[in-house]
């Protein structure tokens, strides 16, 4: 049981997308905000222990390293189209984001197919944990914070992650010019 236990994880992230999907459609109870957001920091939560646990354990599998970064992708992407939807995030932050993911996506299954790997940088990492940040802001939002500029801060968090998003998808881009 215990050599499954990153695999898990790693769906857990995954089946908690739709759940969090719903809190939306109950935009006007408090709690509802609430779970959205405390299900989303469990997700990333699960994130970083099924990568430490895997490593630590020595139970990384085909299986894992295939789905760690599509629930990756699923989560946050999804999370980004319903906060778009909701008029609870701006368009354009959020479209950078999706299509550095995307593009990344692709350029790593590029490099990846002529045996180039491409080190997640430290700014990446900045990146992704701005990123899970806004997220979380945004998705608690002021209603569930009770705060009156709390979606302003998720706002502005969610810009420096697009850019951060920009910078950091240009290394992938940078790396993959060589093999054309």
């Amino acid at each position: 049981m215990i050599k499954h236990i990153p695999n898990i994880l790693t769906i857990t992230r995954i089946a908690v997308i739709p759940i969090i999907i719903l809190t939306f459609y109950f935009d006007d109870i408090v709690f509802a905000h609430k779970l959205g957001a405390g299900l989303f920091v469990l997700a990333g939560v699960t994130d970083f222990l099924d990568g430490y646990l895997a490593r630590k354990w020595n139970l990384q599998s085909n299986l894992g390293m295939m789905m760690d970064p599509i629930a990756d992708k699923l989560l946050v992407a999804s999370v980004l189209l319903m906060l778009v939807k909701f008029h609870r995030a701006q368009e354009l932050p959020c479209l950078l984001i999706l299509v550095r993911e995307l593009t990344v996506a692709g350029l790593r299954e590029f490099l990846a197919g002529v045996h180039v790997s491409v080190p997640v940088s430290k700014l990446a990492k900045v990146k992704t944990a701005v990123q899970m940040v806004a997220l979380t802001i945004l998705l608690l939002g002021s209603k569930g914070s009770s705060l009156e500029y709390f979606d302003i801060i998720g706002q502005i968090f969610l810009w420096i992650a697009a850019t951060l998003t920009v910078v950091t998808g240009y290394s992938y881009f940078k790396a993959s010019m060589n093999y054309w």
